[in-house]
C-alpha cells in the first residue's frame, strides 16, 4: 500500500470531495435511497458547498489520502444542539461539549485499509481540540457496514432513531455516540 495520510482538506480539493461523495452514495446507497435522487445528486454544487465548509466552516473537513490519490473525507464540528438532544428533544446535559462527525465518506474501491478509521481519529483530535468531549454520528439504519464501522471505533448507539425524507421514501437513521479520543492501533 502506498503512503497513507489524512490532512485538513484544501480549496483544490473540492472538485474530489465531490466526487466522492457523489459516487460513494451512488454505489453506496443504492438499495436506500430512491434512483431519481441519486441520478439528481450535483458533483457541481457538492463541491460548490464543500468549497463554503472548507474556507467558512463551522465545520473542519479532512481528506484521506493514499500516495497522491484523495480517496476519502470527513466533516466534523461542534454538534447543534438539536443534533445531540433526546429523543424528545431535550437538550444532552453537555450539549456545550459534543460534536458532531457530519460525514465521513471513502470511496469503495479504496475500502478495508484504515482510511475511515484515520479519518474519524483525525477528527476527533480536532473536536477534542476544539474541546468537545465525545462525538455522534448518524447512519442509516440499513447500512450495516456503517454500523459495524462505528461499533468497531468503540462508539455504540445511543438509542435514538430519525426519519428522513429521502426523495419520498423514509429513510431511518440511527445516531451512534462514542469519545473524541481514538488511538490508532
Amino acid at each position: 500500500m502506498a503512503e497513507a495520510a489524512v490532512r485538513p482538506a484544501l480549496p483544490t480539493d473540492v472538485a474530489e470531495i465531490a466526487r466522492i461523495q457523489v459516487s460513494t452514495w451512488q454505489t453506496g446507497y443504492a438499495d436506500l435511497l430512491p434512483p431519481d435522487v441519486l441520478a439528481g445528486l450535483d458533483a457541481e454544487a457538492a463541491a460548490t458547498q464543500w468549497l463554503r465548509t472548507i474556507e467558512q466552516g463551522p465545520a473542519s473537513v479532512l481528506v484521506a489520502t493514499e500516495g497522491r490519490w484523495v480517496v476519502g473525507f470527513c466533516s466534523a464540528g461542534a454538534s447543534p444542539e438539536s443534533e445531540s438532544a433526546a429523543a424528545d428533544g431535550t437538550p444532552a446535559p453537555d450539549a456545550e461539549t459534543v460534536g458532531l462527525i457530519a460525514t465521513l465518506l471513502v470511496e469503495p474501491r479504496w475500502g478495508r485499509r484504515g482510511h475511515g478509521t484515520r479519518l474519524l481519529a483525525a477528527a476527533g483530535d480536532a473536536l477534542r481540540a476544539a474541546g468537545m468531549t465525545r462525538a455522534i454520528a448518524w447512519t442509516p439504519e440499513q447500512n450495516t457496514a456503517g454500523r459495524r464501522f462505528y461499533r468497531r471505533a468503540g462508539w455504540t448507539p445511543d438509542g435514538v432513531l430519525r426519519t428522513l425524507d429521502a426523495g419520498g421514501r423514509p429513510l431511518r437513521e440511527i445516531r451512534f455516540t462514542g469519545p473524541v479520543a481514538l488511538p490508532l492501533e
